[in-house]
């Protein structure tokens, strides 16, 4: 199975955008999914995931701001981004565990997930 990301854009502070992760394969309640991003000159950070279809966790610097949601209909994961911030800038990644194996305590290691999108770009102009 792969994914596949976009949405990203150049957008100015405050504004919004919404990334999109299509599946190749079929997605299920059980998979766990999720959005990690990469800065410049920092290490690959959490960003948010739908555990099996539980609640959703978000890093502190996007809870309230960005949103994730899941469509298994349609394969498709998405990351509303609200309100963003020129801090917000980088490079988002989707990934996914299918196999089911990623325990809650796992759910923000992005060394958990086997399957990565090829990233997006998300440039927030102050």
């Amino acid at each position: 199975v792969q994914l596949q990301a976009f949405g990203g854009g150049l957008v100015q502070a405050g504004g919004y955008l919404r990334l999109s992760c299509a599946a190749s394969g079929r997605t299920s309640s059980r998979n766990t999914l999720g959005w990690f991003r990469l800065a410049p000159g920092k290490e690959r950070e959490f960003v948010a995931a739908s555990w099996r279809g539980y609640n959703p966790y978000y890093s502190d610097s996007v809870k309230g701001r960005f949103t994730i949601s899941r469509d298994n209909a349609k394969n498709t994961v998405y990351l509303q981004m609200n309100s963003l911030e020129p801090g917000d800038t980088a490079v988002y990644y989707c990934a996914a565990d299918f196999r089911g194996e990623i325990i809650l305590s796992s759910v923000r290691n992005p060394s958990a997930y086997k399957v990565w999108g090829q990233g997006t770009q998300v440039t927030v102009s102050s």
